[in-house]
């Protein structure tokens, strides 16, 4: 493992190693905190996008592990524009010992791979949001026990969080569901890829235009906005065709009462999910804001943690 790109990227053995090194250092974190095992490490933190939860989970991860992260704005690189991708990698392999980029095009954080000397990791990108859905599976397996066996619904559009997940859930057993409306669905390629990877974990996919089908028996309920950054244009659009996608109390209502509700946040309230569900006995939406902090550990340590050269 040289670099976290995308969750398709990732072995079933690299998979659960993320996972348990998370469980290892949430769990010393609480006992009062991580050993400095990233003593004298820098992550430098590239970003395209506005982050509450990506930039301090990370400069937070890099603190309690004893390193630093700096962090660069869009004004000062102008990732692809004032400097080519190319050469931003070569100069910040340079200067730190692992990269963060937080982009729009996942080929902008690919490219940034192919090219640095350090590792790479996707903060998120169009296509994938692999930190997500690391920090989303260590929170099914905290409330539900295990992932493997268990239904997860996405409820919303097909985007790169679901894609993720999808892809996560494959790897670990899970049953996906995924329901959207027509157009908004989850691309074929990764489904195909997602439907691979179930088939040798004991998982299945599927993709449905009922919300209410997905929900039924769920174990797990997630949602996301129904227009991401980038997708402004399409707004009033989305905004017509996606209401009967919210997850409210009457969706919840069909699943099984043992399950929980899952939004990556930021939430539009009212819009994609009510104030009722978010607040409520279901919800473990800030569980999971937490356990972004955990997960990351988990990479920064693996990636960062040896001196061997990763490039």
């Amino acid at each position: 493992m040289k670099h976290l790109l995308a969750i398709a990227d990732l072995s079933p053995a690299e998979f659960n190693q993320i996972l348990a090194t998370a469980k290892k250092l949430k769990a010393e974190w609480r006992k009062g905190g991580n050993k400095a095992i990233l003593k004298n490490k820098t992550l430098g933190m590239v970003f395209q996008k506005p982050s509450l939860r990506t930039r301090v989970s990370f400069d937070m991860a890099m603190l309690h592990l004893g390193g630093q992260a700096l962090y660069l704005s869009p004004n000062e690189i102008g990732l692809g524009q004032r400097e080519s991708v190319a050469d931003v990698a070569r100069v910040l392999s340079r200067y730190v010992d692992g990269i963060m980029a937080r982009v729009f095009a996942h080929a902008h954080v690919v490219e940034l791979a192919q090219h640095a000397r350090v590792p790479v990791i996707n903060g998120l990108s169009d296509y994938e949001h692999p930190c997500q859905a690391l920090a989303d599976v260590l929170t099914i397996i905290e409330h539900q026990g295990q992932l493997k066996g268990l239904k997860v619904a996405f409820v919303g559009d097909g985007n790169n969080v679901a894609r993720s997940l999808m892809l996560a859930c494959a790897l670990g057993g899970a049953h996906f569901v995924c329901a959207s409306p027509k157009g908004y669905t989850l691309d074929e390629a990764a489904v195909a890829r997602a439907r691979a990877l179930a088939a040798t974990s004991g998982g299945s996919i599927e993709l449905t235009e009922e919300a209410r089908a997905a929900a039924r028996d769920a174990d797990v309920i997630y949602t996301d906005v129904w227009a991401s950054m980038g997708q402004e244009s399409e707004s009033a659009e989305r905004a017509r065709v996606f209401p009967p996608y919210q997850v409210n109390a009457a969706l919840v209502a069909l699943a099984k009462p043992s399950a929980i509700v899952m939004h990556c946040l930021p939430a539009h309230r009212g819009m994609e999910i009510t104030d009722e569900i978010v607040d409520g006995p279901h919800s473990v939406v800030f569980d999971q804001a937490e356990n972004r902090m955990h997960a990351q550990k988990a990479i920064l340590a693996i990636l960062l943690g040896s001196k061997t050269p990763k490039k």
